[in-house]
């Protein structure tokens, strides 16, 4: 990948799992559906003439419209889950994500409270789990998601490890 200029020089990062994409896709279709389905509500009822106030030209831009932005939402899915990546450095935790709005957050370990490792029924079945690292600052949790079981597992105790070390080292 190219580097991009609010990234560190010299860093090599590694990515979340692409099984992530499908975790998303399959987050975006149910949401899509529900979406589409609320916001069809009116045209059903126009159609039906249980509400013939309603304008129907109105009643068939909503849904039209939510699926114009689902679609598009669905179509960066992929390339948003590509951009998030992470990389362990000597003194913090880097983090980057975002394609039109990207971030970059260092997390030194020195100022980790705990480190939370999460998997809900979707990523549990795809073998996914994601990171939260809380801080000192109640403001900062971040966040990793999409990571194999195995390596957040890794990257919790090596966390939590340096986490210590630095800790002690005040």
């Amino acid at each position: 990948m190219p580097k991009e200029p609010i990234d560190p020089a010299g860093i090599a990062w590694s990515r979340v799992s692409p099984k992530y994409i499908t975790v998303r896709l399959i987050g975006w279709a149910a949401a899509t559906l529900v979406g589409t389905a609320v916001l069809s509500v009116p045209l059903v009822l126009t159609l039906s003439g249980i509400w013939p106030a309603f304008p129907l030209w109105l009643a068939w831009l909503l849904p039209a419209l939510e699926l114009a932005v689902a679609l598009w939402r669905g179509a960066l899915i992929p390339r948003q889950t590509r951009a998030i990546g992470y990389a362990e450095r000597d003194d913090d935790l880097l983090i980057r994500g975002g394609i039109f709005f990207q971030r970059v957050m260092v997390v030194p370990y020195g100022r980790m409270q705990y480190v939370d490792v999460a998997v809900g029924p979707l990523e549990r079945a795809f073998g996914l789990a994601s990171i939260k690292l809380h801080t000192a600052s109640p403001a900062t949790i971040a966040a990793l998601p999409g990571l194999p079981e195995a390596e957040a597992a890794r990257l919790r105790e090596q966390l939590s490890a340096r986490g210590q070390a630095r800790l002690a080292g005040l």
